[in-house]
């Protein structure tokens, strides 16, 4: 079953367009890798999703519904959860403050997330629950922003660049949350450029080059080759 489906989408910064004709789909129990090089278009990819740009042209469709133009709160209050690459938590507020910022309602055909629960899913957050967010590592602000979006019961999560700039052990516990997501039903869309943490959860990928899909198809079939690792993403 499909739960997210792009069509045609076109993104602009000022006059210029970013995005070409981007088509993806992202199915229940999925993990769909957006992948490519820096500047290939995978955050604003993810910005159009949500409704974070001025200017986008194209068909997003979640759960049956077209929400193309929809105000970002409008697009969170119906079950697509957005974890930014620049995380944005709250410095002054502590790890279960900042997780309360964002709980929802629990919501049919979703896993309910509460506090208890994700700190069984990430035992660093629940070791400093009371600590305020400023004065944690990055790696551990990443976590708590995966965390806070989780609160709000998701069904589709996109998650931009999770693994970037973190310890070891934390990319460990990213990618055991990401396949518990996976068993659970949910539909993730997985920007990323580390090829051995997408290779490790993902089920298909989609590479971005200037703004253009230019490859779709199996993860592992992609791995395996060498042409297209090379052309795309130079490893």
């Amino acid at each position: 079953m499909t739960l997210l489906r792009v069509d045609a989408l076109n993104a602009f910064y000022g006059r210029a367009q970013i995005l070409f004709d981007v088509a993806l789909e992202v199915g229940q129990g999925e993990v769909v890798a957006l992948m490519g090089r820096n500047g290939a278009g995978k955050s604003t990819t993810m910005k159009a999703i949500m409704g974070l740009l001025p200017r986008v042209t194209g068909t997003v469709m979640f759960m049956g519904e077209d929400i193309s133009g929809m105000a970002p709160y409008r697009i969170a209050r119906r079950g697509l959860g957005y974890v930014p690459e620049d995380r944005r938590i709250f410095g002054d507020l502590t790890v279960v403050e900042n997780l309360e910022t964002g709980r929802q309602p629990p919501r049919e055909g979703a896993p309910r997330w509460t506090p208890d629960t994700l700190f069984r899913v990430f035992p660093n957050l629940g070791e400093m629950r009371e600590r305020r967010a400023s004065r944690m590592s990055g790696g551990e602000q990443q976590m708590l922003t995966v965390a806070r979006t989780l609160m709000g019961n998701p069904r589709v999560v996109l998650l931009d660049e999770p693994s970037e700039g973190v310890a070891p052990v934390i990319v460990e516990q990213m990618a055991d949350m990401i396949l518990r997501l996976k068993r659970e039903g949910l539909a993730v869309l997985l920007s990323e450029q580390n090829l051995h943490f997408a290779e490790l959860v993902s089920d298909r990928v989609v590479v971005l080059e200037k703004g253009q899909v230019r490859h779709v198809g199996a993860m592992q079939a992609f791995v395996r080759d060498d042409a297209a690792r090379r052309a795309y993403l130079g490893v």
